[in-house]
């Protein structure tokens, strides 16, 4: 567990770098075993230009290796500790409505990993608008550069710790 201040690193819970741990675990470990044994089932088959099979075997291999790269990068620069405080600015692991442009929009700020299977949106720190927010409280009101070069008014509504 790292606790790096870097730009790099994202922010966590405890229970998200939990999962995401045992996530990885078991992707390195018993996912890959059982890829490795789709593969070599398939590949019994026989002609591997036209097996289906083996194709279908081999992508998935291909997706469970991204998803170990990705999750050994994360965990390894992840940020990990306590919600953020309940003071009302806005920072990651913060749950925040902000009216945009007139619409009010709620959305954590920070990774989509701390949501887990949450169907809640989610904005990075380093998106425009998770940039542009950083720092501010609630009742402030401020504008960004949207990535369209629209100037966009936000004004910050509220700023909870995320709690899953």
């Amino acid at each position: 567990m790292s606790t790096t201040n870097s730009a790099t690193a994202a922010w966590l819970t405890q229970e998200a770098f939990d999962r995401l741990t045992a996530e990885l675990d078991h992707l390195s470990g018993a996912g890959r075993a059982d890829i490795v044994q789709k593969i070599e089932a398939a590949r019994q088959e026989g002609d591997l230009k036209e097996n289906g099979g083996y194709h279908a075997a081999k992508e998935e291999q291909g997706k469970i290796e991204a998803r170990i790269r990705q999750l050994t990068a994360l965990l390894r620069d992840a940020h990990v500790g306590e919600a953020p405080a309940d003071d009302g600015i806005v920072e990651p692991g913060m749950l925040v409505i902000a009216r945009i442009a007139g619409d009010e929009e709620k959305f954590l700020l920070g990774s989509r990993e701390i949501a887990g299977d949450s169907d809640i949106d989610v904005f990075s720190e380093k998106s425009p608008l998770g940039a542009a927010i950083i720092g501010h409280k609630e009742g402030d009101k401020l504008s960004y550069i949207a990535p369209n070069g629209k100037e966009i008014p936000v004004e910050i509504v509220s700023a909870k710790p995320y709690a899953g």
